[in-house]
Parts: structure tokens; sequence; C-alpha cells
């Protein structure tokens, strides 16, 4: 969450075909690059006051989708552009039609679970997202498996 009295004003970009500043975020944060441009992702990157701050994307798999690469830029981190961001990510989401969210994690549970995710085993995923490539080769067996719900309760 931001600081009261610090919270950022983000914007979500779509990406086009250029994905240079996404691949270089992802590396300098370690996470994977290698299937960004074959991948049935929407992908875009935030803004604030007209600078990028980070980025991030979704698979859609029907009513199910997977949240993918989600990264705040390292000088922007703990002021609530993380969470500015998956909210977004998270209409978008809505809007393509997805009622469930997954993602794979080996270092942010603690941050998606402020967001309100909960931890599920990986073998309980829906097929369509235990097909993905991120699923069957770029996260490990050992990263954290999340799920939320989009569907207003």
């Amino acid at each position: 969450m931001a600081p009261e009295g610090d919270v950022p004003s983000v914007t979500l970009h779509p990406f086009g075909g250029e994905f240079e500043y996404l691949e270089a975020l992802l590396r300098r944060n370690e996470l994977p690059v290698s299937d960004l441009r074959e991948a049935p992702a929407k992908f875009y990157h935030a803004t604030s006051e007209g600078e990028r701050v980070g980025a991030g994307g979704f698979e859609v798999h029907g009513e199910a989708g997977l949240l993918r690469s989600l990264v705040v830029e390292d000088p922007k981190r703990g002021r609530g552009y993380g969470s500015d961001l998956c909210e977004l990510l998270e209409s978008e989401a809505r809007t393509a039609g997805i009622e469930t969210l997954y993602l794979l994690t080996t270092t942010a549970s603690e941050f998606f679970v402020e967001e309100g995710y909960v931890a599920v085993d990986r073998e309980t995923t829906p097929e369509s997202i235990r097909n993905t490539t991120q699923f069957e080769e770029l996260c490990p067996q050992s990263a954290t498996c999340l799920r939320k719900s989009l569907v207003d309760k």
C-alpha cells in the first residue's frame, strides 16, 4: 500500500511490438523473458506523471487467467505503484472475461497475499493454466501458486 498522502496515479499502456523495455526490466529482476514475444499474453507498462514505473500482463484462458511478470522499477518500490498496477491489471483481466486469476511467484508471495490472493496447490489450477509455458517450463516447482477471484461477491 502507498503511504498516506503519497498515493501515486498510475496509467496502463499496452505494449505494441516493442518489448525491449519489458525484457530489460524483467531481466533486472531475474524474471523469465524467453516466451514474451510468443506468449498469448497482453502486456502493459505503467506510468505515473509520464514516467515508466513498472509493467505486467496476463494471459486469457477462458474464464481463468494467468497474471504475468508484474514488476515495479526498483527505485519506485514501496510507494504503492505495485498495488495500483495489480489493481489495473485485474480490471483489464475482468474486462477480458477472466473470473479467476492465477500466478506463480518465487519472491513476492507476501505482496500478492496483501492484494487478496490466496495460496493454492498448483495441481488444483485449471488444466488450461497448468498447460501454460509459465507452469510447464519457466517457473520452478518450488514457486508458490496463488489465486484470486475477480467476480464480485
